[in-house]
């Protein structure tokens, strides 16, 4: 089995996704890592969408949020059409619609706001207390070598991210995952990005989509895979807080305020070492069980 891409190669590999080709003036074009995966992963194309948008944007004018629509999966074989609409540019804002599609329909659309930069009233909640660093956590290895079956389609992915789980990640065994109020993972891009700031708020998107269902989950003691919860993304919000490298450690602490219906809702605050807030995510996720309807 080959082993899958890691460390600067895995990040070099995510900077080519995220280099899409650009058609025409509003019309971009990108691809996905032929991993074997059956769908394209959230983050990737959200990222995708976020780079299109940016690119029609005066690079003076920076990311403060977005929020996408995930409508139906992507198909990682065929590449990926961006359409990006100008809704508005006015003396301080631009507000973009960035919609991919794929054979011929929508399949994630997504509305981004740029600003630019100002000066203002500044605070945030502190981070939570008393959180093992990124050094003294269990490593993705270290887990994938305790639960090497439960790995499943991950292992063959490129690990552009380095994660390391707080908390128990959302795919071991059942049994295995103690009922937690909190989800809390350490993230950072495992190698050197550029240091355009639009790179850095796409590479921080695509990683945004990693571990913030895990939160639902975490209430129940839940977990992913057989025996347990299948889920899917349907929507995703983002907010930019304050200026970040992306390929620097910050701490991803989720929690999941509601769940019915075959939804649960996830939030998560995104901290820099030195305790700085610098992004905060809502997204909600169809979960079902195992075995009940698609």
């Amino acid at each position: 089995m080959t082993q899958p891409l890691s460390g600067q190669a895995a990040v070099d590999q995510l900077l080519e996704i995220l280099d899409l080709e650009q058609l025409d003036d509003a019309t971009f074009q990108g691809s996905s890592p032929q991993t074997g995966a059956q769908r394209v992963f959230g983050g990737q194309v959200a990222g995708q969408a976020l780079v299109a948008a940016g690119r029609t944007v005066d690079p003076s004018r920076t990311v403060h949020s977005l929020h996408g629509y995930f409508v139906r999966p992507g198909d990682p074989t065929e590449p990926i059409r961006f359409t990006v609409e100008t809704i508005r540019d006015g003396r301080s804002f631009s507000v973009r619609r960035s919609t991919a599609q794929q054979h011929g329909k929508t399949i994630f659309f997504m509305s981004a706001s740029f600003q630019v930069r100002e000066e203002g009233l500044d605070h945030h909640t502190p981070p939570p207390d008393g959180v093992p660093g990124p050094d003294d956590v269990q490593t993705m290895a270290d887990w994938v070598r305790r639960y090497p079956s439960r790995r499943g389609a991950f292992a063959a992915a490129p690990q552009s991210v380095d994660v390391r789980y707080v908390n128990t990640p959302g795919w071991v065994p059942p049994g295995d995952r103690a009922a937690t109020e909190q989800q809390r993972v350490w993230m950072r891009i495992d190698g050197k990005l550029p240091d355009d700031p639009l790179i850095h708020a796409c590479a921080l998107t695509y990683a945004s989509d990693m571990s913030l269902l895990d939160s639902v989950l975490s209430v129940h003691g839940e977990v992913w895979g057989p025996g347990g919860v299948i889920g899917a993304s349907l929507d995703h919000a983002l907010w930019f807080h304050r200026p970040f490298r992306a390929d620097e450690w910050f701490l991803y602490d989720c929690t999941s305020p509601s769940a019915s219906g075959s939804r649960g809702l996830a939030s998560g605050r995104m901290f820099t070492r030195d305790g700085r807030h610098i992004a905060s995510a809502v997204q909600e996720g169809l979960l079902r069980r195992i075995g009940e309807r698609a």
